[in-house]
């Protein structure tokens, strides 16, 4: 799961200051309603940041457009989603706490291990924001809520880079 199980750090807001039930409900219905877009997602931050591409050995180097169609982008793309949207699942409710805590931090160590830049981070963040608020339903309200998650989840990521 590599840089794109980011994404799941760019998105879940647990710990500093917990989503509410009103934000998580925002960032579950904005993210539920692209989830399908696997390959859109992932090719929006590959476009965007080419140097997040390059964390990626089996795309480094190559057209985005030769490997966006492959059957191993899909795969990839579905993976990272799908742990995406495991957390963005759990966020909003106290009691899961500690399992979103720890698969954040997992994944920031498993980032570190591969050379993960907190700029990087930020870039995917970037790329991000500007994806769901050109497919989403994107008000003040949305953006405060993907914002604070956004910003939770920056913090434990970088703390294990």
């Amino acid at each position: 799961m590599k840089f794109f199980a980011v994404l799941a750090l760019c998105i879940v807001g647990a710990i500093a200051s917990p989503l509410t039930a009103d934000e998580a409900s925002l960032v579950q219905s904005s993210w539920k309603a692209v989830s399908h877009n696997e390959v859109d997602i992932l090719a929006a931050v590959f476009a965007a940041y080419p140097d997040i591409q390059a964390k990626f050995p089996q795309f480094a180097g190559k057209d985005l457009a030769s490997i966006k169609d492959t059957g191993a982008f899909a795969t990839h793309a579905t993976r990272i989603v799908s742990f995406l949207s495991e957390v963005i699942a759990l966020s909003g409710n106290a009691s899961n706490a500690a399992a979103v805590e720890g698969l954040l931090n997992k994944l920031g160590s498993d980032h570190k291990a591969r050379g993960v830049s907190a700029a990087q981070f930020g870039e995917f963040r970037t790329a991000l924001v500007s994806y769901l608020s050109n497919h989403v339903s994107w008000g003040d309200n949305v953006a405060a809520a993907w914002n604070k998650a956004l910003d939770n989840t920056m913090a434990v990521a970088v703390a294990h880079l």
